[in-house]
Order: C-alpha cells, then structure tokens, then sequence
C-alpha cells in the first residue's frame, strides 16, 4: 500500500510502499482511511522540523489528523463494527507513569509517550491502519463531511475543559462547570483550524467570542467566524492596548497563534479573575523581553490564571464529535466550509503549500 513518508531532519517527502497492516489481535481495529488533514506540525515535519522514526527505521509516515472507515474489527472489538465511521487518537502511553496507565497520554509524566505520524511511531496518510480499541472513536455518518476535524476539534475541547475545570475549582459561584461561559466575554487569536474550531465550541457553550488575526475582514476566516456569530477583530487595526475598548475585559482568552510577543501583550484585557490558555507552540529562539514584575504583579492582584495544554484525550475527542453533531444541527453546511482545500494524496506536495488568507483547513483525500 501507498503512503506518505518524510525523513527526519530533512525535507525529503515522497510517497513510499508500506506493506499493508493485517488485524492480528483480538481487539485490534482496520480502518481504511478515507482522508487525512494537514496542520502547522505536519508543515513543520516537512520541513525538517521536529519529528522521529520508529525505532530501527530512517523514515516516517506522517499525517495524524484522520478519519476512516472501518473494514476489519478483532474477535473482542464492540465499539465499533465494520462498515462504522471513526478516527483513532494520537497519543500513545509510555507505560509506566499513573496518568498513562488511567490512558490519560496526553498527560504523561515522564515525556516517553510516541504520538503516531509525530514521534516514533508511523501516522495515517497511507491507505489502511491498525490500531487497538481503546484508540478508537466513533464518527456518526451524519457527520461524515466533518469527521476529519475530530482531532483538531478534540485539542480546542481539551483546553476549555482544563479551563472550565480550573475556573470551577475556585470560583465561589460556580455550581455547573459547563454553565460558565454562558454569557462570557471570550478572544480566540488566531483564526486558524485550532482557533475556529475553538470558537465554534465555546459558540456552543453560548459565550461572546471575538476573534483575532491579521487578514483582511472580507477574507474567509473572518467570514466563517461570523456566521456562527463570532466578532472579527483585525490585529493589524487594532493593538492590544487599545482591544479593551473594543471588547470590554474578556473573561477566557484562547491563544492559538504561537507568537510569544502576543500572548503577554493580550494579558492586558484579561478580566479579574480571568482565565488564559495557550494552545500555540512559538517558533525561533529571539529572547523576548517582558515586564516581569509587572506581569506578576497583574497575575496575583487580579486572580488570574495562564495554562498551557497540548493533545487531547480520548474523552476529548468524545466531546469533540459531540460538538460537530451539535454545530451541524445548528450551522448546517458551513461547518464542511472550514475545509477549504481538498488534494488527492497523490499531489500531497500541493497540500503542504501555505494557501494564503483563502486558506483554512487542507486535507488529502485517500479513498473519495
């Protein structure tokens, strides 16, 4: 079988022949995939950036945000059975710490976990993959069109849940977690897949969401944002220090830009009691110069708290279908919309270009 591989360390993309993996345990699941998407990390991958080989091989299949069919279940799968939609998660244990061993990866302790198309262990652009049960989600058909944005979804949700959990655990007021953002100011930066498809959750939520970026209004992000109610701000126009008057103090910040300089500077329109989560992973090596004193001193006197979270549990992406079965009943169509451009495998260069402010989410189609 085809798939897409790169060589660590180099810019050395190109289709390979794998030999075709065969369910060979009894809760081990086949899926044929149907489509894979490409993200910032796939581009960083292709570009020589960070990734591994399995162990004892010099290349890597690459891809981790998929959706498949599946064609083969084991003797003891019942979560799924042939002919079902469904994606499998990314994150794999390493085995020995406690979050690992609740199959909670994506909190490992001792930083040994593999992620699959990611580090040490091969991806899913390729034609078929294997892969145990527990890994497994489901993807209703009704939702078909949408199922290849459960893992990027399932990030955004991992991130509002670690802050919902934060806020409810000490603010007095709050007697339902999931009722707190109901009303709450909320500012996504950065209007990419991870970011749209934030404020597509915490629209769902009922929140007010602004987004930030610096495109031109009329341009397709921007349009997506606001026809599922969100309001563009454009970061070319208007600077951090003068967003407050646009937005009044917004109680959840959503950070998905990953340029450093940004996210302390949006500090400033974080409410009392406020909570900010970062999602993006900055770039380069330029020291970047803060007031400290200032930013601890703002942090402490006004209750307020910065997290970091990355990848996604297998309840996270549970809640990530939920969402788009939610936002389709709500949006209908103009979800599928967020997928912008769309490339058979076999011109997967094409797919690894920046397609300028048209561009939203990319994905390689395997078996249309």
């Amino acid at each position: 079988m085809k798939a897409i591989a790169v060589k660590p360390g180099t810019t050395t993309v190109h289709l390979v022949e794998h030999k075709e993996p065969l369910v060979e345990s009894a809760d081990e699941i086949k899926l044929r995939v149907l489509r894979v998407g490409i993200c910032g990390t796939d581009r960083e991958e292709a570009a020589g950036g960070r990734c591994a080989a399995p162990d004892g091989h010099d290349e890597l299949v690459i891809g981790h945000e998929m959706f498949g069919l599946v064609v083969e279940t084991g003797a003891a799968v019942t979560k799924v059975i042939a002919g079902d939609y469904a994606v499998f998660t990314v994150r794999r244990s390493c085995g020995k710490c406690p979050a690992c061993k609740m199959n909670r990866a994506d909190m490992c302790y001792s930083g040994d976990y593999r992620e699959r198309g990611i580090w040490k262990l091969d991806g899913y652009q390729t034609e078929f993959v294997v892969d145990q049960e527990q890994y497994i989600v489901r993807v209703p058909k009704e939702i078909v069109a949408l199922g290849v944005l459960t893992e990027p979804l399932s990030v955004a949700e991992k991130a509002i849940d670690e802050s919902l959990r934060v806020q409810a655990s000490r603010l007095p007021d709050i007697t339902n977690a999931g009722e707190w953002l109901r009303g709450r100011r909320c500012l996504v930066t950065g209007l990419g897949p991870i970011g749209l498809l934030a404020a597509l959750a915490l629209r769902l939520r009922d929140a007010e969401v602004y987004g930030v970026d610096i495109v031109d209004e009329i341009s397709v992000r921007p349009q997506w944002l606001a026809k599922i109610g969100g309001k563009y701000i454009d970061g070319r126009n208007v600077t951090p220090d003068r967003m407050t008057a646009v937005t009044g103090p917004i109680d959840l910040i959503f950070e998905a830009t990953g340029v450093a300089s940004l996210a302390f500077n949006l500090l400033d329109i974080l409410a009392l009691n406020g909570v900010y989560v970062l999602t993006g992973i900055p770039t380069g090596s330029r020291p970047l110069n803060i007031p400290g004193a200032e930013l601890i001193r703002r942090l402490v006197l006004n209750n307020q708290v910065m997290l970091g979270s990355v990848n996604a549990s297998h309840d996270h992406y549970l809640m990530a279908v939920d969402d788009l079965v939610k936002a389709q009943l709500r949006w209908g169509d103009h979800i599928a919309d967020l997928i912008t451009h769309r490339h058979d495998f076999t011109d997967f260069t094409a797919g690894f270009k920046h397609h300028g402010q048209d561009e939203i989410k990319v994905v390689l189609e395997w078996n249309k």
